[in-house]
């Protein structure tokens, strides 16, 4: 699987309260939620996002809360993977239960820009800065995590298990 799509770039230690603040944690409307996604770090992020873009991040993204409305608010916002020096690790696992691909990619996080656009094929781990012409390389997921991910998460994955 091809991911293409333009960053949106934050820095270190961005919290599950600046992904999907608190005060929206009372529904469960992927809509609603995707609404709000990002609203007190980039309050135009909403207007500005675009199916398929990419979130580039520093250290820590995700870390605060174990809520899973986080991940569920940037997948619903359009956002098709992250890529992060590191995670925290309940978001890690939280992004991936709902089938939303991120990868651990330090020189990645480090060198791409807000605005430029993003190629990364989750097969390999290559990201390549569209922009730039800089290619990384993040630890590929192994193909039940890459079937998983497509899938749409780990209940559609567990459901098409069971056909």
């Amino acid at each position: 699987m091809t991911i293409e799509g333009s960053v949106f770039r934050y820095g270190d230690n961005v919290d599950t309260d600046v992904i999907i603040p608190a005060r929206y944690l009372n529904t469960s409307d992927v809509k609603e939620l995707a609404a709000h996604c990002m609203e007190d770090i980039d309050a135009s992020f909403t207007s500005r996002v675009k199916q398929g873009d990419i979130v580039v991040a520093g250290k820590n993204f995700g870390c605060g809360s174990s809520r899973e409305h986080a991940p569920i608010a940037l997948k619903g916002a359009g956002i098709a993977c992250v890529i992060a020096e590191t995670f925290a690790r309940i978001f890690y696992r939280n992004a991936l239960n709902i089938g939303l691909p991120i990868l651990e990619c330090p020189e990645a996080a480090k060198r791409i820009q807000s605005g430029d656009r993003v190629a990364i094929d989750l097969a390999s781990g290559t990201v390549t800065d569209l922009t730039t012409g800089e290619t990384f390389h993040a630890e590929p997921f192994p193909p039940f995590m890459r079937e998983l991910i497509d899938a749409g998460g780990l209940i559609a994955y567990a459901g098409s298990a069971c056909l």
